[in-house]
């Protein structure tokens, strides 16, 4: 019952209500990429615990592409009775024709004056407002961009406002915020499953085939009193496309060409990756092209491995079942 209810995610782009804190100099804890698939590949095994550590094992890898993200704005959230609150925002001087799908902001403005007030702001937390960039990939045949929010860790409330501010109207690419052999947390929206009955739903046993009626049901929705259904009762209903969280997955590589690791044919749903990559460890959730969030781990492993992976093989074979 740990996600109950299993009822259908507000919106598809994730929102991560809690950020670990960042013991180095300001810099951006999170980023974003579309899932291109799965494939194989041959590594070092770099797990120290692991029966098989330092021989070559295969290990599912899932292929992100990851397109450079856009800083849209700066935003300031001070602490109140009620939690944080927008302190005050600072958008992008010229916005990008394609954040204006997305976002509306004002034409006529005077931004020296913005700025001037904006650093006046005393708050707690520091956020920015990014947009992707989805005409840069082809697997994904949107133009609308995904606005979401990162936050900015590590330094004084001063220098995570100039650095935020730095980057303001900038491109933030993959190798900025990641390099082999980090470890992130994955957010995603799972793929959804349409409505269900209480077996797929959450996994009861099947009836007796002794029952009169049916198998795939539950055996009983509770006792006469009180008079109403328990929602520990496992029913039917939403199955799939709920927000979940992976933690701690490793960064096994970050690349800069996704034609090497393209398989022949294209991704199944996807297609070819030609820009920036990213290999992770492991399955994440999702289906092909959903949009994915990397975060900072918010509880990091005991056992910390500090080299990068060593990959041998990464295969190209095709997807396609042929």
């Amino acid at each position: 019952m740990g996600y109950s209810p299993r009822k259908r995610a507000r919106r598809e782009v994730p929102k991560l209500d809690s950020w670990p804190e960042s013991t180095t100099g300001p810099r951006i804890q999170g980023f974003a990429g579309y899932k291109a698939g799965m494939t194989h590949a041959i590594l070092v095994d770099y797990r120290p615990t692991s029966t098989t550590a330092g021989q070559e094992v295969q290990i599912p890898v899932t292929v992100l592409e990851t397109p450079p993200l856009k800083i849209a704005a700066v935003r300031v959230y001070s602490r109140s009775a009620n939690g944080l609150v927008t302190a005050g925002e600072i958008w992008v001087e010229k916005p990008d024709r394609e954040l204006e799908r997305a976002y509306g902001i004002k034409k006529k403005r005077n931004f020296s004056e913005e700025l001037e007030n904006f650093r006046k702001i005393e708050g707690e937390e520091v956020n920015v407002v990014v947009h992707t960039q989805p005409s840069l990939v082809t697997g994904v045949p949107k133009k609308k961009p995904e606005l979401m929010e990162i936050r900015v860790g590590g330094g004084t409330f001063a220098e995570r406002v100039s650095y935020a501010l730095q980057l303001l109207g900038k491109e933030l690419s993959v190798r900025d915020y990641l390099k082999d052999g980090d470890v992130v947390d994955v957010i995603a929206v799972t793929k959804g499953k349409g409505f269900q009955g209480a077996v797929k739903r959450w996994g009861v046993k099947l009836l007796s085939h002794k029952n009169s009626k049916h198998t795939r049901m539950i055996g009983t929705l509770g006792p006469k009193r009180p008079g109403y259904i328990w929602p520990t009762v496992p029913q039917s209903g939403q199955t799939g496309y709920h927000q979940r969280t992976e933690l701690n997955k490793r960064v096994l590589k970050v690349g800069d060409n996704g034609e090497e690791i393209t398989p022949r044919g294209g991704f199944v749903n996807y297609g070819k990756i030609s820009g920036s990559y990213l290999l992770l460890h492991g399955s994440i959730p999702g289906p092909a092209k959903r949009l994915v969030r990397l975060r900072d781990t918010v509880r990091p492993r005991l056992v910390k491995v500090k080299e990068a992976p060593v990959l041998t093989y990464i295969s190209t074979e095709s997807k396609q079942g042929a």
